[in-house]
């Protein structure tokens, strides 16, 4: 069994440092069964590649599992050849530092993305999935899949796998990249050759931080990865629902302007932005309204007071909010609840529901995706779907230092994965409006600091055609 990884990053010798693995030299790891290479085929400035070769003892494997000893099968098979949950222990065990965001001599390469391809010469995926399955686990973290399919020879016995030979590229930090194959390589193979416990639950976890909650393929991945027990993954499922949970308010705009007295006391932020989008899309005379990542839905509440908005929908990747949107829609009057339609998706998907509509609002929904993914969302939004009119808002970083319970350089809420200067949202915003025909205003959200701007940031996107 063989994995290795390669970057052309300059210098791309610094993938060694990240790894804790010289490329001068060959390493060796003892395992419960088997042992660990790892070696570079190739190290320069202007391209490295490190190897991960695994040879599996059949016995040592059947003997850390009591119950295949006896049977032929368990002694012959594919587990020495293919990707599976060896390889995931393998990458735990030879580089855990580089998992764990550790690198003490070069600290800054650990959130550093570069372009990275890690090859995969034989996985085995269920026969019915194939490679459907390995592009829905795969694409949404921003990977370029590349599977090509390994003949059996057809006087063998049929096999309930398909192998497939597997290369998958990103822009990504090595951490996020070893995450990914550690917990979606078992999921792919759908088996683990060790006991499935409660310590599982914990290790997705602390393997899915940052990436998995968001995954719109969380369920499918959870219930694999925990090889369908159905008490364990509904508890990984609820701790992972509550990290897309919205907040009623981003903590640092909780806070009401503290230089205001009770009488004159603005209305907060979250409740600005509401207004101007609502006053926004009336003015345009939108009719049928799209409110992406809709969350718990406040702006949904105030769209249906007003009866030009005769098509309101909803669409949220947490089956948590929404179900908590569909018992508040049931409360609603008869005139406004035949109205609103909910939607499960996600943003980074084309959906044949999201065609047909006059306007799409996203608010502060766009620094809750990876950097990675923001070409789908885009793709998604502005090019599949395409509503006549667009209204995105995100934070405004440079604002960031005015909030004083904010410590400096840290994001205003946890999930956030990002946060834009006004130059940053602004060059996005153009790039994205000529690539998609549409026309774009920048506008400040919130009250304006002579410095810093104002708190949020709206971007208006108007069909140019």
């Amino acid at each position: 069994m063989v994995m290795t990884l390669s970057t052309t990053h300059t210098p791309a010798t610094d993938l060694g440092f990240i790894l804790h693995k010289h490329p001068d030299r060959v390493q060796q790891f003892e395992l419960p069964f088997g042992t660990a290479h790892v070696f570079y085929p190739a190290a320069s400035p202007e391209y490295c590649r490190v190897a991960l070769l695994l040879e599996v003892d059949p016995v040592a494997l059947v003997r850390g599992n009591p119950g295949g000893q006896g049977m032929l099968s368990q002694y012959v098979n594919d587990r020495p050849y293919v990707a599976s949950s060896l390889l995931s222990v393998a990458l735990g065990a030879v580089f855990s530092s580089a998992i764990a965001g550790v690198c003490n001599k070069r600290p800054e390469l650990v959130e550093q993305r570069m372009p990275l391809t890690v090859e995969l010469p034989v996985v085995a995926v269920r026969a019915k999935a194939g490679l459907g399955l390995v592009q829905r686990l795969f694409e949404p973290l921003g990977y370029s899949v590349e599977a090509t399919p390994i003949e059996l020879d057809p006087s063998q016995t049929a096999s309930h796998h398909a192998y497939l030979s597997l290369k998958l590229s990103a822009n990504l930090t090595v951490k996020q990249l070893l995450t990914h194959i550690y917990v979606l390589i078992p999921v792919l193979d759908n088996s683990k050759h060790y006991w499935i416990g409660q310590d599982e639950v914990s290790k997705l976890l602390r393997k899915g931080d940052g990436w998995l909650a968001q995954h719109p393929e969380c369920e499918l991945i959870t219930m694999r990865y925990l090889c369908y027990q159905k008490s364990l993954a509904n508890t990984a499922l609820e701790q992972l629902l509550q990290a897309t949970a919205p907040e009623t308010v981003e903590q640092t705009e909780a806070v009401d302007d503290e230089t205001a007295t009770p009488e004159v006391r603005q209305p907060s932020l979250h409740t600005q932005r509401h207004t101007v989008i609502v006053q926004r899309l009336k003015a345009a005379g939108a009719q049928r309204i799209l409110d992406l990542g809709c969350g718990e839905g406040k702006l949904l509440r105030e769209l249906l007071k007003d009866a030009q908005f005769s098509t309101v929908v909803g669409m949220e990747l947490s089956t948590r909010s929404l179900a908590i949107l569909q018992q508040r829609a049931e409360r609603l009057p008869a005139h406004q609840r035949q109205r609103l339609s909910l939607l499960h998706g996600s943003l980074l998907y084309r959906d044949q529901r999201l065609k047909g509509f006059d306007a799409a609002a996203i608010v502060e929904v766009l620094e809750h995706l990876e950097l990675g993914h923001l070409a789908s969302f885009e793709q998604t939004v502005f090019g599949f779907a395409h509503p006549k009119l667009v209204l995105v808002t995100t934070p405004n970083r440079e604002y960031n230092q005015l909030f004083p319970s904010l410590p400096t350089d840290q994001l205003r809420h946890s999930d956030h994965r990002f946060e834009w200067t006004r130059a940053e949202f602004a060059a996005w915003a153009e790039r994205v409006a000529a690539s998609y025909n549409y026309r774009v205003t920048i506008e400040p959200l919130g009250p304006e600091d002579a410095n810093h701007g104002a708190p949020s940031q709206l971007g208006v996107f108007e069909d140019a055609s």
